[in-house]
């Protein structure tokens, strides 16, 4: 019986194995290799054999080896909640910003999908095993008491955080000014009636930029009317149900001149719920967002929103981060200062989907199917 060809090993070259071509020990063969100051001990012509050796078996380092022994893994990971089946922008915005900033470090990203901020604490806490340098996580919605839970070991950065962490990089944006600004300008273009359909009330993010909303009416002398704040929450599925409900609930009453939406994803919801309607926008009723993510320009009309500059806050997560992070490794070992808040301003991205008001049209029924 014919015996078998043996299979070629697929194993990646070690230093032993560079060394025993090299007719060295492996420990020449690393010092040469990895550049170690004991090189320079090493004639030119064994330097020259080791690196011919290294060549010939196409050796590349272990990183992960190399890592462990500098108790660096030159990576960073990123924690997010993707919200039911809708593609969330803000997170796509935020991590190509953070992408970028690793690549501008040389970092490695490494991404954690979350379900519940909450209910994953534990999760989050498994991520610091060693894997990863810091951690960035992007709108979080953890408790005092749960971000008490999160690792000393590990180093982290937050974008949007729902309460302010202490010893953690928060990085935030003017978001009550940002409201205030939009309803000023819905105000200086000649609406009055002008609805907020906000995010979760409790949050962070949703409380600000419902403070921009109020102050926004009463620097105006508007009075504010209770029905005209709808809560909603920070998705295209829930901004849906909390129009179709006001609606539903108002027909045959005057419909709000603008609606002033808690992010793009609500106010994308919120043309389309208009459109079925035959409600136009913006001529019968104006829409503006909050984001300035991909939805607000691929909209059509083009959506009016609030530009927060995601990206750069991203690359600035990153920054910050790994500035606490080399600092704690570096020769002194001095413990990172706290770096408090990082606050971007808003600006105003003003398109088609604002304009003056309609006639005062009334909520009409819905369309029978």
């Amino acid at each position: 019986m014919a015996r078998q060809p043996r299979k070629k090993s697929v194993r990646a070259a070690t230093l032993a194995d560079v060394g025993r071509a090299a007719g060295v020990s492996a420990m020449a063969a690393s010092a040469v290799l990895n550049g170690a100051r004991t090189s320079s001990r090493i004639s030119p012509e064994t330097r020259t054999k080791i690196m011919a050796a290294a060549a010939k078996l196409k050796y590349r380092p272990n990183v992960a080896a190399r890592a462990l022994a500098n108790r660096r893994m030159n990576t960073l990971g990123v924690a997010a909640v993707v919200y039911g089946g809708d593609l969330n922008l803000y997170f796509l915005e935020a991590l190509n910003g953070i992408i970028e900033g690793c690549a501008r470090h040389n970092q490695n990203t490494t991404v954690f999908a979350l379900h519940d901020w909450t209910l994953d604490m534990a999760k989050i806490v498994g991520f610091c095993d060693g894997r990863i340098d810091g951690l960035i996580l992007l709108g979080p919605t953890i408790t005092k008491e749960s971000a008490a839970m999160l690792p000393e070991h590990t180093f982290f950065a937050a974008l949007h955080p729902n309460v302010l962490m202490p010893n953690i990089v928060n990085v935030e944006s003017d978001e009550e000014h940002g409201a205030y600004d939009m309803v000023r300008h819905l105000v200086s273009v000649g609406h009055r009636r002008i609805m907020h359909i906000s995010g979760k009330q409790g949050l962070l993010g949703a409380k600000r930029r419902i403070d921009g909303y109020l102050r926004a009416l009463k620097d105006s002398g508007i009075p504010f009317d209770t029905e005209l704040l709808v809560e909603g929450d920070f998705s295209a599925t829930n901004g849906q149900i909390a129009a179709e409900a006001w609606l539903a609930g108002h027909e045959g009453r005057p419909l709000p001149t603008a609606i002033f939406c808690g992010n793009d994803a609500i106010a994308v919801a919120c043309i389309e719920v208009l459109a079925k309607r035959g409600i136009r926008v913006p001529t019968d009723v104006s829409v503006c967002g909050f984001d300035d993510s991909l939805a607000a320009r691929s909209t059509v009309p083009q959506l009016t929103t609030v530009r927060q500059p995601l990206r750069q806050m991203g690359s600035r997560a990153v920054d910050l981060l790994l500035e606490r992070i080399q600092q704690a490794h570096s020769a002194t070992h001095e413990l990172p200062k706290s770096v408090g808040s990082v606050v971007f301003a808003t600006e105003l991205a003003l398109r088609d989907s604002v304009a003056t008001p309609g006639t005062g049209k009334l909520v009409p029924p819905a369309t029978k199917r």
